[in-house]
């Protein structure tokens, strides 16, 4: 599978897993959320859409205005292949997550390295995530690492592993700490030498251009998912190299020890090896 809507097809098809017509999206619900880390100056504003089915959730971010909370009256209820394939694309990636994450729980996955986040305030707790994410990055000093979807605590966690941050990001024009931010995500993916993005860029439609570009390229992209962490790892080995997935509830979401999982693609075999 090279695309999104390739995974798509395959998971309506029933390649994957059971018949996604015969399960239903009982809930849908969702989220308006605000944080200001303390010292920073920037407050992040964010919507997501969930979706359960049976014990796993799948969620995604989403643009505000890009879905009304009316939409969770309407599709609750509804069988999970209508929305695989008839929902806004915000919660048709939160539906195919919920299924992947039924499948395969991320908790049960034998290639899944656990990290327990600290209980803690945000600060602790964001830190934490962050630097579990960039321990992800094998670079050397000096690699210009495209980060697509700017967090102040994923900035400096690449600058501490030696890395340049090159940010990008529809919504922040500069960094914390003054760096300015592109919004031309081709500009930074010619220049990096590796490259980390969010998972959001399965709402916005930017993953597969992400993913397409580091094949050919040959450079290695790492995805920080909150949203769509099932989505992403179905492309470990096919262009992700690394991810950390984090499931619903979110670390954001509690003060309390959750997990989040990081996997990494297998080496790939050189040629006459």
């Amino acid at each position: 599978m090279k695309t999104v809507d390739d995974l798509l097809s395959a998971v309506l098809a029933g390649e994957l897993g059971p018949d996604p017509a015969e399960l239903t999206a009982t809930s849908v619900f969702w989220i308006h959320h605000g944080t200001r880390l303390a010292g920073g100056n920037v407050t992040y504003l964010n919507q997501y859409v969930l979706t359960r089915v049976g014990g796993s959730f799948g969620g995604c971010a989403f643009e505000a205005g890009e879905i009304d909370p009316a939409i969770c009256a309407d599709a609750s209820g509804s069988p999970l292949a209508t929305l695989l394939r008839e929902a806004p694309r915000p919660l048709q990636m939160a539906a195919l997550d919920a299924y992947l994450a039924a499948v395969q729980p991320h908790r049960d996955a034998p290639d899944a390295e656990a990290v327990t986040l600290p209980a803690g305030p945000p600060e602790v707790r964001a830190v934490a995530r962050d630097t579990a994410i960039a321990g992800l990055l094998d670079i050397g000093r000096g690699a210009k690492v495209a980060l697509i979807g700017v967090v102040n605590p994923l900035i400096a966690a690449i600058r501490e592993r030696g890395g340049d941050p090159l940010p990008c990001d529809f919504n922040l024009r500069t960094t914390q700490w003054g760096d300015p931010v592109s919004t031309d995500m081709h500009e930074v993916l010619d220049a990096a030498d590796a490259v980390v993005a969010t998972g959001m860029t399965l709402s916005n439609g930017t993953f597969d251009t992400i993913l397409a570009r580091c094949r050919e390229r040959d450079v290695p992209l790492i995805v920080y998912a909150q949203s769509g962490s099932a989505v992403a790892r179905a492309f470990l080995g096919a262009g992700v190299t690394a991810l950390s997935a984090e499931p619903f509830p979110f670390s954001q979401f509690s003060a309390e020890q959750t997990a989040l999982y990081r996997y990494r693609a297998a080496p790939r075999e050189k040629d006459g090896s």
